[in-house]
């Protein structure tokens, strides 16, 4: 029956060649949005990471949810102590702290409302590959009384690199302290609303205007963001959970969590959409291929062949068909996906963003895997009710069509 089927494949080639675009076509579709959709949630979960939140953040419990208005009441007194525990973690690449605070800058002309962090400059620099300088250089453990401005803010207040600014915050007695810094730079994230309110100093200054040597957060730097769970819930069971909680980088930023599911129902659409081409394309030719050769099935079922045959004969060529361009559709989407990537091409800046992206086609095994299944389904489908319709046909009726 195979060589039977593969006879009358190619015995209409210009029907099976169009047969075969149709799939192949709409598989490679699906390869390369799937993985364009796929690129920009990598490059937005990687930017999260690697310009604000790190994988995972230790708190003393109760910040995340109170401690943006006190954040001098959540202080963890001993931040050595815990980022030793941290460090015992496998898979953890840096362990850094920070002192978040708000208040006022002035340069004299005009005063804006911050939101600041005090950090440790060389491993924030490490973590920060997203990060970009527009202006001036990255805090080093050098500049004691550097200031690091974001984009928005220098925008705002017109500083520059060496202009001299003064911070004032208010501690936690009630009492007001200031400290005067140089701009060391002027630093963009993905994020243009955090750009246009924060500011990074280095942490001893920031201890120093707060008069402690607490830190509100331990922000963990991992090898592989795939392990940012597994090494969650290594750590949970290691630090007291009355006095410590742990966040990792989706509850840090609630929005990327919310980009994946529209994009996953977009990206769901869009394969529906694709599924019914494929399915009404290959379900035209294949009803010219089968109501044209009635006549000949007529004469099978004449010779003894049973319905049954008849169908399984039909719905083998048609299965070959979609395999073959299943086939060649998923190794025409991954030479697509190579040149694309290769080729580069820049995007603008996603929505509240103040930087733009090469994309590139990140194609994921289940991706594919999906992709291939519906070029299969949908020429499958589309051969299941011609070949149920002309095996049941009467002979007399089949044979009729001879003549």
């Amino acid at each position: 029956m195979l060589s039977l089927a593969l006879r009358n494949i190619f015995r209409h080639k210009l029907r099976t060649a169009m047969t075969l675009g149709a799939i192949v076509f709409g598989v490679i579709g699906l390869m390369i949005s799937g993985g364009f959709v796929q690129d920009i949630l990598f490059q937005l979960s990687e930017a999260t990471i690697h310009s604000q939140s790190g994988h995972l953040q230790v708190y003393r419990k109760g910040f995340h949810d109170h401690g943006s208005r006190s954040p001098d009441q959540y202080l963890i007194d001993d931040p050595d102590g815990v980022k030793q525990v941290i460090r015992e973690a496998q898979g953890v690449v840096d362990v850094m702290a920070r002192l978040s605070f708000s208040g006022l800058l002035s340069n004299g002309r005009s005063d804006v409302s911050i939101i600041g962090e005090g950090v440790e400059a060389g491993p924030e620099a490490r973590l920060g590959s997203y990060v970009k300088i527009s202006a001036g250089r990255q805090l080093t453990d050098d500049d004691r009384y550097g200031i690091l401005l974001g984009e928005g803010v220098a925008r705002s207040m017109k500083l520059h690199p060496g202009d001299r600014v003064s911070l004032l915050i208010t501690t936690a007695e009630g009492a007001m302290n200031t400290l005067d810094f140089e701009v060391i730079g002027t630093f963009q994230t993905f994020s243009k609303e955090f750009d246009a309110h924060a500011i990074r100093i280095p942490l001893a200054a920031s201890q120093e205007l707060f008069a402690s040597q607490g830190v509100n957060s331990l922000v963990v730097s991992l090898q592989e963001t795939g392990e940012t769970d597994r090494i969650a819930a290594w750590l949970a069971s290691r630090l007291n959970p009355d006095k410590y909680e742990i966040k990792t980088w989706p509850e840090l930023n609630d929005f990327y969590q919310k980009a994946v599911d529209l994009y996953d129902r977009q990206f769901g659409a869009l394969r529906l959409i694709v599924l019914l081409m494929v399915l009404l394309t290959v379900s035209n030719t294949v009803n010219m291929s089968v109501f044209e050769r009635i006549g000949e099935f007529g004469t099978l079922l004449a010779l003894g062949s049973s319905s049954s045959s008849v169908f399984r004969l039909v719905v083998l060529e048609n299965a070959v068909v979609g395999l073959a361009g299943a086939v060649v559709g998923v190794v025409g989407g991954l030479l697509m996906a190579k040149v694309l990537t290769l080729v580069g091409f820049e995007m603008p800046p996603l929505p509240n963003s103040n930087t733009g992206y090469v994309v590139s086609i990140r194609l994921l095994p289940s991706a594919v895997a999906i992709a291939f299944a519906v070029g299969l389904a949908a020429t499958l489908f589309a051969a299941l009710l011609p070949a149920f319709r002309v095996s049941r046909n009467p002979i007399a009726n089949s044979l009729r069509q001879n003549y």
